[in-house]
């Protein structure tokens, strides 16, 4: 199976390559995905639909691209949700599906623009990772919630192979500034025989 864009989206690369990159595949990114059975955001959405006690409180999909993400949000009935992303070509398109209350453009070591508690969780679903953002987004969006709020997002295999990933995890686990409520492994683009983790945590 061909994967254009695919087969370049793991490789290591600055910030505005990343950008540049995903500007460019906003065309096509969803067939693409769509061809390999992207499972990621669906498995993300119902996991925090599970521990969420209220879908109308509001949801920011950080790095929601094309806004499949923001989809998959939806259908769990999720109502209130808005999103960010570095790419203003994706977000052209995220935009053409009136998912997103509102969608604004981020640069690559921008704080997030809310004040903490103004989102009962984060959602940042295939963001993290190899050819994508760097762990160091992972306390931006720990920053961006209040206590009580919930993050859930996903490391694919790719991810995961690099040991400071979930090492960033385990160090707000083990400190006790976050609570783990679910993880697990499955599929994230089986075209590919690629799995992902999927995990909820609860800032403390």
């Amino acid at each position: 199976m061909s994967n254009g864009f695919l087969d370049k989206a793991y490789g290591a690369r600055d910030a505005a390559g990343t950008r540049n990159l995903y500007d460019d595949w906003a065309s096509s990114y969803e067939a693409e995905v769509a061809e390999n059975g992207y499972a990621t955001p669906g498995r993300c959405a119902a996991a925090l639909r599970t521990y969420i006690r209220d879908p109308n409180l509001p949801v920011l999909d950080f790095g929601c691209g094309t806004g499949l993400s923001g989809l998959a949000l939806k259908l769990q009935g999720f109502t209130c949700i808005d999103g960010v992303d570095l790419s203003a070509e994706m977000l052209d398109q995220a935009r053409a599906k009136t998912l997103y209350r509102k969608l604004d453009q981020i640069g690559p070591d921008s704080p997030l623009a809310h004040t903490p508690g103004d989102y009962a969780a984060i959602a940042a679903i295939g963001v993290i990772g190899a050819g994508a953002a760097p762990i160091s987004v992972f306390d931006t969006l720990m920053n961006g919630l209040d206590a009580g709020g919930l993050l859930v997002f996903s490391f694919n295999d790719h991810a995961l192979d690099d040991p400071s990933n979930e090492g960033r995890l385990n160090e707000y686990l083990d400190c006790g500034a976050a609570r783990l409520l679910f993880r697990e492994h499955g599929d994230h683009l089986p075209g590919i025989n690629l799995k992902s983790n999927v995990y909820v945590i609860e800032k403390t």
